[in-house]
């Protein structure tokens, strides 16, 4: 492997040190048309191996943009599925770290035929192994499926870019308009990129995060880690995070350490990964929110269910669920956002939710610190649809609806007097958690500064849960 190109710069960074064995260094191009010589092509424009990230196992492809741009061709794609074949074997994540100009023209249906193979390999890995994409340069066309079929995609924020139709090409657009292949706009607006950042911090990021994987499907304890941390710390200062979930899991998680995902994305929802005891959970979160550096609050956001927030929500428990991730979900929602761009969407996202949360057989936690009103809350891992423990805050609310509203459709027509009278006497009877555990829809009411010792404890005692769903190929949802 030459140690000069980027491609392999890039591996280097990525890997424990000196831990990279290349396979297939000697593979070039078999096409010879429109003067595409075997000798101009070295690796094929693809270095590909395997090495180890903190001890672990770890398959690379690091593509090489100085070999004919890094587009894709054969034997290009010959080198990406035999490590998808090797992955596959000894259950271990794959990286793709992409830097191209997509597909090689000059092998033409060589080049289509190499795209569906890899997308194949993709798809078959899927749920059986991570799959982690870093993007540092161009990545579009046929190639923009490649991070969106992948579990994880990071993006480099200046010179990365992703598409599938470029800028200019869009009815209407210049790139100087709208730059859609930017890692701003991908972050942000499509939600397909989970961490935007310079080079190096890219890197030390994928490492981070393969940290906190299993390695496989069936993979149970490489990823664990022995916790230094007191299981029984007291945060008292966690009751004043109900709107900036982030900074809440960040207090629950061992070390204080929370690795969010799709942060630019959906910002009303909190998706990320945490440890408690040294087991990794996913954690998913309302929030109403976003605090600066100095704690301030920087933003407010509605306490609501978007569309976005809830297919970014449901595809994270779904990944959790293939791999064996036990899911922890902090509630605060009063319903669903209501405008008439939403209404479009927002029944089949929430449905997405509401079947991800159902079909999930990991262990399950919600912790309700805030408002959990109507059926937005049912959707939010609730008991109802299979959280094995769900615990509240004691000054948290669970009920239909806000009092005030509740009160104004029951006693409509009437004073306002009544009003305010009906709706302080509906929030005492139905709204405080002490009702809805009464009714065994709360298992445990915590203080706020006591949560993570009853969240650990309760992942403890699920810790061999075992739970069958009725036969079938797959759901439809």
């Amino acid at each position: 492997m030459s140690t000069t190109s980027k491609a392999s710069q890039r591996i280097a960074a990525l890997l424990d040190d000196n831990s990279f064995v290349e396979i297939g260094g000697l593979v070039t191009a078999r096409a010879t048309d429109f003067n595409l010589k075997p000798n101009e092509t070295p690796s094929d424009g693809c270095i590909t191996g395997y090495g180890v990230i903190n001890g672990n196992l770890v398959y690379v492809y690091s593509q090489d943009a100085s070999v004919l741009n890094g587009t894709i061709g054969e034997m290009h794609a010959k080198k990406i599925t035999n490590l998808y074949d090797l992955a596959m074997k000894t259950g271990a994540p794959v990286i793709g770290l992409i830097e191209s100009a997509g597909l090689r023209l000059q092998e033409a249906t060589d080049a289509l035929a190499a795209f569906g193979e890899i997308y194949l390999k993709q798809t078959m890995a899927s749920g059986v192994i991570p799959q982690i994409t870093a993007v540092f340069g161009t990545c579009g066309g046929g190639l923009g499926l490649f991070p969106t079929m992948t579990d994880f995609t990071f993006m480099e924020e200046k010179n990365a870019k992703l598409f599938v139709n470029a800028p200019n090409a869009l009815d209407g657009n210049v790139i100087t308009k709208c730059d859609s292949s930017s890692a701003k706009f991908q972050a942000e607006e499509s939600g397909i990129v989970d961490v935007v950042a310079d080079e190096a911090t890219i890197l030390e990021k994928v490492r981070e995060l393969v940290s906190f994987l299993p390695a496989n499907n069936e993979d149970d304890a490489s990823f664990l880690e022995d916790c230094t941390d007191d299981l029984n710390r007291v945060n008292p200062e966690i009751a004043g995070c109900v709107g900036d979930t982030s900074v809440a899991l960040s207090i629950l998680a061992d070390d204080n350490n929370f690795f969010e995902v799709k942060s630019g994305y959906a910002k009303n929802m909190v998706t990320g990964f945490l440890r408690l005891d040294g087991v990794t959970v996913g954690a998913v979160a309302n929030r109403s929110e976003i605090c600066d550096e100095e704690g301030k609050v920087a933003e407010k956001l509605d306490a609501v269910l978007t569309a976005e927030g809830c297919e970014k929500a449901a595809e994270f428990v779904n990944f959790c669920d293939a791999f064996g991730i036990p899911v922890l979900t902090l509630t605060n929602v009063k319903g669903y956002e209501a405008t008439l761009a939403s209404e479009k969407t927002i029944a089949k996202a929430a449905a997405k939710l509401t079947y991800a949360f159902a079909n999930a057989t990991v262990p399950k936690v919600n912790v309700v610190i805030g408002k959990a009103l109507g059926t937005a809350y049912v959707v939010m891992n609730s008991k109802a649809i299979g959280a094995d423990i769900t615990m509240a805050w004691p000054d948290a609310q669970i009920g239909a609806m806000d009092g005030k509203l509740a009160a104004k459709i029951m006693y409509d027509g009437q004073g306002a007097d009544v009003i305010n009278e009906k709706a302080a006497e509906y929030e005492a009877l139905t709204l405080n958690v002490t009702s809805a555990a009464k009714r065994g829809y709360v298992d445990q009411i915590v203080n706020a500064a006591d949560t993570r010792k009853y969240v650990i404890g309760a992942f403890e005692m699920l810790f061999t849960k075992s739970e069958d769903r009725p036969a079938k190929k797959h759901g439809t949802v």
